[in-house]
């Protein structure tokens, strides 16, 4: 599908816009490198087809204005750059429409982590229609849009998801068989023989494809174990590594996640480390609320209004930092959430000793040294 997608390229045509959706780490952006490495490689017999690719991550960037800006910079050089704020945003594309058709021919921009734009969109309609506005001459150009929000695609503007989705391809998360066989090619030339069986790969590619299957997570998973049996000074890896780098992985993953948290976020971690200090878990909101008002305040951090704050334990729930249970109890007490802690309290307060910003209660201030 992704091959018939580029035929159009190949035929001297007008590139078809990709809009590409799945997980983390099921192959989107290594496998469109690859394709587009060999349709490069392919489009060199033929005359008449000029092919450029562009890449751009977009991870860092949360407007059609920065992706403007960094689209033309990477087509410049590097003493020819453009500054980052200052020029009205059609003038930015004026630019980018410029510097296209100086390349001429077809020209593909790969945006990586499109999501990151949110809903200033703007780019992803203006691009795909800039030759038949009449802004270039010289150049097609074409996009293809890298995404792991499935939500993405329904939050575009109605415009821009008739431009940008043309061709839609979903990458479905590997199974355990396709996983392992990803390993078993990375293994060969990078381990030793002898240091790794197949009972060991087969565990990995397991553990993987029942959680998110992701190549990534095999990987992550098989070089941690590889790494803890060098730490023992262990020339084989057994399934007890794997079993040890699956859980040093996913605390870390919970670390990273607690640590990139607002400061409102953290806060409510805070309140929520006091209450399961004082064995008050589970806690309904009620209870949170007064003691997270409190650290605000003696954090000078103006508090949130309860439900916003409550966005924040809902957030701290989906990252799997705490766990959310509704509880009815029928008209006299209604619907409400209890929340807990899902992660060992060690961990949280690992990360919580680290928030210099924030006034932390005595309680905690104790606990975590």
């Amino acid at each position: 599908m992704y091959t018939a997608a580029l035929q159009p390229i190949v035929n001297g045509a007008q590139p078809r816009n990709i809009f590409l959706c799945g997980k983390t780490g099921v192959g989107k952006t290594a496998v469109s490198r690859y394709l587009l490495r060999q349709l490069q490689r392919d489009t060199k017999q033929y005359d008449d087809v000029e092919l450029s690719v562009c890449w751009l991550n977009c991870t860092n960037l949360s407007s059609s204005y920065q992706v403007a800006v960094n689209l033309v910079n990477q087509l410049r050089p590097v003493d020819d750059q453009i500054s980052t704020t200052g020029y009205p945003q059609q003038r930015v594309f004026d630019i980018l429409y410029e510097e296209l058709d100086q390349i001429g021919g077809t020209v593909l921009l790969v945006l990586d982590e499109i999501d990151h734009i949110g809903s200033d969109d703007e780019i992803l309609y203006e691009i795909p229609r800039a030759r038949s506005n009449g802004y270039l001459s010289n150049a097609k150009p074409g996009v293809i849009g890298i995404s792991n929000d499935f939500g993405f695609r329904d939050d575009l503007s109605p415009k821009v998801k008739d431009t940008l989705c043309e061709e839609e391809i979903h990458f479905s998360p590997y199974n355990a068989p396709e996983l392992r066989a990803i390993l078993e090619e990375r293994v060969t030339g990078a381990m030793y023989d002898d240091a790794v069986d197949d009972a060991v790969i087969a565990l990995c590619a397991a553990i993987a494809a029942q959680d998110t299957g992701s190549a990534r997570q095999a990987l992550d998973i098989l070089y941690k174990s590889g790494e803890i049996a060098r730490t023992n000074s262990e020339k084989r890896l057994t399934e007890e590594h794997v079993h040890q780098a699956r859980e040093k992985l996913e605390q870390s993953q919970v670390e990273h996640g607690m640590r990139e948290l607002t400061k409102h976020g953290h806060l409510a971690l805070v309140a929520m480390l006091q209450l399961a200090f004082e064995q008050e878990t589970p806690a309904r909101i009620r209870d949170v609320y007064p003691l997270y008002r409190r650290i605000a305040e003696s954090s000078n951090v103006d508090p949130l209004v309860r439900r916003r704050m409550h966005d924040h334990l809902a957030d701290l729930a989906m990252l799997g930092i705490l766990d959310r249970q509704m509880k009815n109890e029928g008209r006299a007490g209604g619907h409400y959430y209890q929340y807990e802690f899902d992660v060992d309290l060690d961990i949280v307060g690992d990360v919580v000793r680290d928030f210099d910003s924030i006034a932390l209660p005595k309680g905690v201030a104790a606990r975590i040294g």
